[in-house]
């Protein structure tokens, strides 16, 4: 009969729906980094979210706790890219949405100069022209790591199978 819990959305969306000054910067956003929809912007927001919240918790700590949950946050942000390695809480605190949506694979393939547009980068990853060291990725939201960043590469013709 399946799973009786209720399914839950792991995104937050906007408590009011139509408030003018939210509406026009995710308007920007959404142009900018060439995202499909606004669900996109609310993960990478949700994801923030959640990092600046564990942050905030950490500062209510004292001694060797605070120092351990820090360093561990800090270097795992730092594999991930967001900040560098020695970075502080401040530092966690004062990222932004548009440093996550930084280290999406459609902006950085559109960074490194794979595709004209963001938009068109968007389309060489869901046609399956962007490889991650042998691996072909078709999410244009893949969130890219440090290590993963210099493996972004084009697939070659010989590649593809077509002669």
């Amino acid at each position: 009969m399946g799973d009786p819990r209720k399914i839950r959305s792991k995104i937050l969306h906007p408590k009011h729906p139509w408030v003018k000054e939210r509406l026009a910067e995710e308007l920007i956003l959404v142009g900018e980094y060439g995202l499909r929809n606004k669900r996109e912007l609310w993960r990478a927001a949700s994801l923030l979210r959640g990092v600046r919240a564990s942050a905030r918790s950490y500062l209510s700590l004292t001694g060797e706790e605070r120092v351990k949950r820090e360093s561990e946050l800090i270097s795992r942000l730092h594999r991930l890219g967001l900040v560098s390695k020695d970075a502080k809480l401040d530092d966690v605190l004062s990222l932004t949405v548009s440093n996550i949506l930084e280290r999406r694979l459609q902006t950085i393939v559109y960074r490194k100069g794979f595709a004209k547009t963001i938009h068109g980068a968007r389309q060489a990853i869901v046609h399956g022209r962007i490889m991650i060291g042998s691996q072909v990725v078709r999410s244009p939201g893949y969130f890219v790591t440090r290590d993963e960043e210099p493996l972004i590469r084009v697939k070659r013709v010989e590649e593809t199978g077509a002669a």
